[in-house]
């Protein structure tokens, strides 16, 4: 009775274990990409924010 309780006590801990290490990557991926696609946003060349040359600021 005891190694059913020790091998799900041991099957419960792998599992917890592998569920977090999955957010670990998974949580700063998102916020690397959320950075890299602001900067992208920002960096574009759009029209509306397009001086031409003559014009008052």
């Amino acid at each position: 009775m005891g190694t059913k309780i020790a091998k799900a006590l041991y099957f419960v801990t792998a599992m917890m274990f592998f569920a977090v290490l999955a957010l670990d990557i998974a949580i700063p991926t998102l916020v690397l990409c959320t950075m890299a696609l602001s900067t992208w946003l920002v960096s574009l060349d759009l029209p509306v924010s397009r001086k031409h040359g003559g014009e008052a600021a």
